[in-house]
């Protein structure tokens, strides 16, 4: 495995633009990796290879040159296994498990699991994901605990020794965005409000401080809260 390789489950979203960006940081070789699941929020794949190109044109110094390998995975069967509001027409509403509708069971676990897979192939050790559990909709495949025995189950299964990285476990969205200010000035800061995408509802008609999406569903809230919070941190207020 190459200690200096990275492998970043990305998504196009503000989470997984920062972990690319501190990836890119950290490791001499990375490559991306995004999933076609049936995702609603479809634009979000659309959105990938244009923030990438962003990246290399406007954070120069962050790439230093290097170009980023992406692969995209078709994973169509996580349709079948239910509806939820991510993969379907279904109301974002909080579930009588206690859960927004918008969870898809087990989805880190298989992303993770294909990303692993991928990484043996490629002689990659690290794999860096955007998964929190600060300001986050309450997944239970996003927590620590979960990632840690993943890592455990990964690492038995495959005989290897991989290492999943969380770099915003525990980072609220306002120190996203000072992290990724930290990474890439605010060039970065630019390219992840004018191309990432974290709608689920796919909106990307209306441009807010914040970024483009519908301003009130649950990826929206989360990220309008983040922008907030961090402005007026910036403004000593």
């Amino acid at each position: 495995m190459e200690e200096s390789a990275a492998l970043v489950l990305f998504s196009g979203g503000q989470d997984s633009a920062t972990c690319l960006a501190w990836a890119l940081e950290h490791y001499e070789r990375v490559e991306t990796l995004g999933f076609n699941y049936g995702q609603r929020h479809l634009v979000e794949l659309q959105q990938r290879p244009v923030l990438i190109e962003a990246m290399q044109a406007s954070c120069t110094e962050l790439l230093r040159g290097r170009t980023i390998k992406d692969t995209v995975l078709n994973v169509p069967t996580i349709t079948e296994i239910g509806d939820t509001a991510m993969t379907s027409d279904v109301e974002i509403t909080m579930g009588a498990n206690g859960l927004p509708t918008t969870f898809v069971p087990a989805r880190n676990l298989l992303f993770l699991t294909f990303a692993g897979a991928l990484a043996y192939r490629r002689g990659i050790k690290h794999i860096v994901t955007g998964v929190c559990e600060t300001d986050y909709s309450g997944y239970p495949d996003c927590r620590d605990d979960t990632i840690k025995a993943l890592q455990v189950a990964l690492n038995l299964g495959m005989d290897c020794r991989l290492v999943l990285h969380t770099p915003l476990m525990f980072v609220d969205k306002a120190n996203t965005w000072k992290l990724a200010k930290s990474l890439g000035g605010d060039a970065l800061v630019q390219v992840i409000v004018e191309h990432s995408h974290s709608c689920y509802v796919g909106d990307r008609t209306t441009r807010h401080d914040y970024g483009y999406g519908c301003d009130c569903c649950p990826a929206c809230e989360l990220r309008r809260g983040g922008w907030q919070r961090w402005i007026a941190q910036q403004l000593g207020k």
